[in-house]
């Protein structure tokens, strides 16, 4: 991987647009053409992918198979458990190999636009100021990483290699 990537400004209009016309991960889980991500993780009831649109380098998302639209009501307490085991596994792989002063975990979407519960996992580089970590990390106004197919491809198999047994 190069090291170095540039940010692009995030369009959140046309995100919406694109979020809005169908569950992207739905889209993604049934090989829709422009819905391709790179998968990391995968079993019968979760996958974890990079993110299309990269806050940090590492920037995963992990996602039940089976749609389903409310981070704890949805789930029975087994059935969220094990997706946690998931997002732990792929954590832990993504904190070894991306740098990573402390790996954020986070439950995003809206009734109104990514419905398909997710969490995000983003990794919060060494030496980022206090006052630009957190909630500030994830503004789309600071736009997203420019991180090419062939790096985006190298980082998966790294992440995906690293990934502990379970």
């Amino acid at each position: 991987m190069t090291g170095s990537f540039e940010r692009l400004p995030f369009d959140v209009p046309a995100y919406l647009e694109l979020v809005r016309e169908r569950c992207f991960i739905c889209a993604f889980l049934e090989d829709v053409p422009g819905y391709e991500h790179h998968t990391i993780f995968e079993n019968a009831h979760a996958v974890a992918f990079l993110a299309r649109f990269p806050f940090e380098l590492g920037h995963t998302l992990v996602v039940p198979r089976d749609h389903r639209e409310h981070v704890t009501a949805d789930f029975t307490t087994w059935q969220y458990t094990r997706l946690q085991a998931v997002v732990h596994r792929v954590g832990e792989a993504v904190r070894t190999v991306v740098p990573t002063e402390r790996l954020y975990v986070l439950s995003l979407g809206s009734q109104d636009a990514n419905r398909h519960v997710h969490w995000h996992l983003v990794p919060c580089p060494p030496g980022v100021p206090h006052e630009q970590q957190q909630v500030e990390l994830l503004r789309s106004e600071r736009g997203y990483l420019d991180v090419s197919e062939e790096d985006m491809t190298a980082l998966a198999t790294k992440i995906r290699t690293a990934i502990p047994a379970g």
